[in-house]
Formats: C-alpha cells, sequence, structure tokens
C-alpha cells in the first residue's frame, strides 16, 4: 500500500473509534493464540469486531476472536486486540502492523505483546511464561521497508534495547509474587505457518534462541518505531528438543495457552498497578 494512503487509513480509522467515544488508552496489549482469556480483569466499556472498523485487517486464526477492546484493568484505561494478524495468513507487514499505527495516533505509550511459543531452551517446562529480553527476525519481512512517514518515526530505529527493562522486572516480579513459573529468554520470529523441523530448531538453538513463534517481532519492530516502551511475554506451549522431536498440534498449543492465560492475566495486572 502507498505509505500517503495508509497513513489516511489509520487516521480514518482513529477518527471512528474516538467518533465512538473511546478513552485515550496509555496501555494497549496485544493477545496471542489461545489467550483471549488473559483479560479476564478487565472492565470493558466499548467492543468492537475487527470486521466493523474501517480500514482494519480481520483474523483467521483459530482463537483469536477478532474484537478490539476499550476500557480499564487495575483502575487504568487499557486498549486490547484479542487476536492479531500474521504475515503467514497472507497480510503484508504493513497490514500486520496497522493497529500498532492506530494505537500510536490514540496516544498509546505502553504496548504488551504476548504470544504461544514453541520452547527451544530446555530448561523450560510448558507452561512457563517467558518475559522477552530480545528478538531475532528470522521472518524475512520489515514493517519499515519502503518511504519513512517521519511523523511516524525515525528513518533507522536504533534496536538495542527492544523490550523495556523496566517493564520486564515488573512482569517478573508479578510472576514471583503469584509462583507464576517464569523464564527470560530471546524469541526467534519465523513466517510460518509450517512448524520447525528438528534440524531448523537446533539451527535456532545455535544462534541462541530460547523460544520461537510466527508473531511478535513485526508488531514490536513497529512498536519502536513509535517510540514505545515493549514488553514481550511468551507462553511456552510445547518444547522443541531436535534430538528426540515430537510432533505438536494446534490443539494442545491452544489448550496450554488457554490454560496459561490466567498467569499472563495476573503478570499484566501487577504491570498496571504499577504503571
Amino acid at each position: 500500500m502507498e505509505r500517503d494512503k495508509y497513513k489516511e487509513s489509520v487516521i480514518e480509522t482513529v477518527f471512528f473509534l474516538k467518533n465512538r467515544g473511546v478513552q485515550t488508552p496509555p496501555i494497549a496489549f496485544l493477545t496471542g493464540t489461545g489467550l483471549g482469556n488473559s483479560t479476564a480483569s478487565m472492565n470493558i466499556a466499548a467492543k468492537f469486531r475487527y470486521s466493523d472498523i474501517p480500514n482494519f485487517p480481520v483474523s483467521t486464526v483459530e482463537t483469536h476472536q477478532g474484537e478490539l477492546l476499550f476500557g480499564t484493568m487495575c483502575n487504568k484505561n487499557i486498549m486490547v486486540m484479542q487476536g492479531r494478524f500474521h504475515l503467514y495468513e497472507g497480510y503484508s507487514p504493513l497490514e500486520v502492523t496497522f493497529p500498532i499505527r492506530v494505537m500510536q495516533e490514540l496516544g498509546v505509550k505502553y504496548l504488551v505483546i504476548s504470544n504461544a511459543s514453541g520452547g527451544l531452551n530446555l530448561n523450560f517446562s510448558t507452561g512457563d511464561v517467558m518475559v522477552i529480553s530480545d528478538h531475532i527476525n528470522l521472518s524475512g519481512h520489515n514493517p519499515l521497508i519502503g518511504r519513512n512517514i517521519d511523523e511516524w518515526g525515525i528513518r533507522f530505529p536504533d534496536m538495542t534495547e527492544v523490550y523495556d527493562k523496566q517493564l520486564a522486572k515488573m512482569a517478573i516480579n508479578a510472576s514471583q509474587k503469584a509462583a507464576i513459573p517464569v523464564q527470560q529468554g530471546v524469541y526467534a520470529g519465523l513466517c510460518g505457518p509450517s512448524l520447525e523441523t528438528p534440524a531448523e530448531t537446533r539451527f535456532l538453538k545455535t544462534i541462541g534462541a530460547d523460544a520461537v513463534g510466527f508473531s511478535t517481532v513485526i508488531e514490536a519492530i513497529a512498536g519502536i518505531h513509535a517510540g514505545m516502551k515493549i514488553l514481550g511475554l511468551a507462553t511456552i506451549t510445547n518444547i522443541n528438543n531436535p534430538d528426540a522431536p515430537e510432533k505438536a498440534t494446534i490443539e494442545d498449543i491452544i489448550k496450554t495457552a488457554n490454560q496459561a492465560s490466567i498467569h499472563v492475566n495476573t503478570i499484566l495486572k501487577g504491570i498496571l498497578e504499577k504503571i
């Protein structure tokens, strides 16, 4: 999409939302596969189906409800995306990050991104929550390719600290306080949708990845470009051991993510109480 038209579409979407009385949210939360229930503590003031929002993409993946929520949590205004968009659905990087630009125009300062991930670190266990310390973009895409929109960010954003250390510390403290199994590590973002071969898993481990998935990095790059502080939470839904590979099914991944969604909700509340 041509950049000027893209920006016009973002402004049109923001106008639509503001005309329906949404409050400017300083915090936005993007839920991943099977994690739609991680906002159980939210008091919802407004709800929009993606299909009813001008210019918004539509989720096609199971468990991604496709709803945009506005309300409060721990007395903080918050915006929640129940469902995201992936490159493997056929969306372009600009379409994947369209909601991030809407958040930027609405005034979002903090972005929490969650996902369901395969564990590569054999010290991890299924059901752990990994606080993302860094990422490796192996998707083959970048949402900043093309003419830069200077009003949204600089041409070459620094990526030495994508995931905010203070937010990560808050998440770890909230996890430990609630006795939630928590890890820290590097997330590798692939394009998908096929899952990793044993050889690919071995490669990812060799280059320093602790978990792998098909989302997050594209949104995080746009969020950094937008000047947001970012927290990444990866729910470990299965362990990928290249020397003893086990088949993973989307049903099992969703089941584990659903079970862990209450943990993500607890961590999110702990963070909101401190911001």
